[in-house]
């Protein structure tokens, strides 16, 4: 059993459409099944599984949720063994029940045996991300607030971890460093004043996105003086958020940051923010129950 270096077109195309760099899709299954196999073989499934034995194998969401990663998932068996074919009975975005089967996999059980794992690792993680998403999204969805991530995202996985958030009705921040700049208080602590370091940033940078963080109200009137267009209030409470909504009277885009939760996300949304930054989708979230389920080949179920 070894790893294609190269995906079919079709599945090339099915990645593509995510929106997500393939190469970058390559790279992550390609480093994740480096790690599996640890420069060895499947010692389990030789052992046990003619490598003529073909099989199908059902991915099965054992819990509720937001499917998110089917292209992935059929990316990480497709790398495997480039004969698999797929049936896609779920979309990305969709909300399935308990048991709803989302994908089945054709192709030689060694290779469907030797990518089950990754396969779902990825499926199940970036399901747990749409399915939390979707669930903030679901709190605020009578007021004009957005879900928003952050970069607290897992080394390497910030792009698949920001398309799941937006399978879940949520939005993104920056991608990078580079994209935008968001000046905090360290940033403050280094320029002098909240003023001094959006003058600083903006002067360097005039056509780049730029949010800047306070503390205080006072440091959202400084800015808003100095001409921004998106403040993240740090950690203020329910009533400070009104105020700032008050004081910003419209002339900038507000975010909510800091100590937010989902029992908290409504009060919060209704203050009249524009955003919520929510970290825990993505730093914390817990994955999607996922499952493989192997059985006989319907040959006439294959093909997507």
């Amino acid at each position: 059993m070894t790893m294609t270096a190269q995906l079919s077109a079709d599945v090339q195309q099915r990645v593509r459409a995510t929106g997500v760099s393939l190469s970058r899709v390559e790279r992550i299954i390609r480093d994740a099944l480096a790690e599996d196999l640890d420069g060895g073989t499947d010692v389990t499934s030789v052992a046990t599984v003619s490598d003529r034995h073909r099989s199908t194998m059902d991915i099965v969401a054992r819990t509720a949720g937001t499917i998110c990663g089917l292209a992935f998932a059929e990316a990480v068996f497709a790398m495997c063994d480039p004969s698999i074919t797929s049936v896609y009975r779920a979309h990305d975005g969709d909300r399935v029940h308990a048991g709803t089967t989302v994908l089945s996999i054709t192709g030689p059980t060694r290779a469907l045996l030797l990518a089950e794992r990754t396969a779902l690792n990825v499926l199940g993680h970036l399901s747990g991300i749409a399915t939390v998403t979707s669930q903030w999204v679901d709190a605020i969805a009578d007021t004009q607030a957005r879900v928003r991530d952050t970069r607290k995202t897992l080394p390497n996985l910030r792009v698949l971890q920001k398309y799941a958030v937006r399978c879940g009705g949520g939005v993104n921040h920056r991608m990078s460093l580079s994209d935008a700049a968001l000046i905090k208080d360290n940033h403050v602590q280094a320029a002098g004043s909240v003023g001094a370091a959006f003058d600083l940033v903006r002067r360097r940078n005039p056509d780049l996105p730029l949010e800047v963080e306070v503390d205080t109200l006072d440091q959202l009137r400084e800015v808003l003086e100095h001409g921004a267009n998106l403040v993240l209030l740090d950690n203020f409470t329910i009533e400070q958020m009104r105020e700032a909504v008050q004081i910003a009277d419209g002339r900038c885009q507000l975010e909510a940051s800091g100590g937010l939760t989902l029992q908290s996300a409504h009060e919060v949304a209704q203050t009249g923010v524009d955003f919520l930054a929510v970290g825990a989708l993505t730093h914390s979230v817990a994955a999607l129950d996922v499952a493989a389920d192997l059985r006989e080949v319907d040959e006439s179920s294959e093909g997507v």
